[in-house]
């Protein structure tokens, strides 16, 4: 199975690329098929195949010669270690599917922001609209056992702490970045991370989306003293230091809720 994890992952990953690469400039990610960035024609079926054609091709395009971005490797390997990951985490479980979803459009939003400094609707908002989606239909994931009580009620409490999570998430990015308008005089934050904290906030509930926010500087501080240090620039894409807490928050979110807890004296 982790096998087929695996493989499954790098062909996500090869439609990820085509997302990165298209969607920041509004293009479909269905139509034309794949080809070379320079010099346009359509790749053969077989110099698509994930990982595999890139180091038969030795990194080059077929046709022109041109160097292929090792971007495109690296966005294979991680989708496809990720998918292993979660599903050895999760399980077969109606938890995977949800997840995945959301990592996917967390590698997107990733890369693209890097590259672009922005985050595209199609994650953003897609994304929020999948959490909510697939809070109504998945109460576990915000630990609500279908097994008890009225099934339909689960399902609404689910979506119910889906929506919160959406409005706590989005809502304290939002009001971050008009803190730093204030203070700085200039805009401070994007609407695109402003919605990217609403899709974890869907997908997590409020709480980890909380948690997501408070984590997310420690990373940014790092790269962007870094940067600053590099280019004299202090505006950073910060999209993915808010993926990096929303992972963190998922797999130990609890954990170090309690353990803040239990340092206050609150439990």
């Amino acid at each position: 199975m982790n096998i087929f994890m695996f493989i499954l992952g790098a062909i996500v990953g090869s439609f990820l690329n085509v997302c990165i690469v298209r969607m920041p400039h509004e293009k479909s990610v269905v139509k034309p098929r794949s080809h070379c960035v320079h010099c346009r024609k359509q790749l053969l079926w077989y110099d698509n195949i994930p990982f595999v054609s890139y180091i038969l091709l030795k990194g080059r395009c077929r046709f022109c010669g041109q160097k292929i971005s090792p971007r495109y490797f690296l966005v294979e390997l991680i989708t496809a270690v990720t998918f292993v990951v979660f599903y050895q985490y999760f399980g077969l479980t109606a938890l995977l599917p949800a997840y995945l979803t959301m990592v996917c459009g967390f590698i997107v939003a990733t890369f693209v922001d890097f590259e672009h400094r922005i985050i595209p609707d199609e994650i953003s908002v897609g994304g929020m609209v999948a959490g909510i989606l697939f809070s109504a239909f998945v109460p576990q994931l915000h630990g609500i056992d279908a097994g008890t009580g009225p099934l339909i009620l689960a399902h609404l409490k689910s979506l119910g702490w889906s929506l919160v999570g959406v409005l706590v998430g989005g809502g304290a990015i939002y009001a971050m970045g008009l803190l730093g308008d204030f203070l700085f005089k200039k805009e401070s934050m994007g609407g695109g991370d402003v919605k990217l904290m609403a899709m974890v906030g869907a997908f997590l509930g409020w709480k980890l989306a909380i948690l997501t926010f408070f984590l997310a500087p420690f990373f940014g501080a790092v790269y962007g003293i870094v940067e600053m240090l590099r280019t004299k620039k202090t505006a950073i894409a910060y999209g993915p230091f808010l993926v990096a807490g929303a992972l963190i928050s998922l797999f130990k979110g609890e954990a170090l809720i309690e353990w803040m807890m239990h340092g206050y004296g609150l439990y």
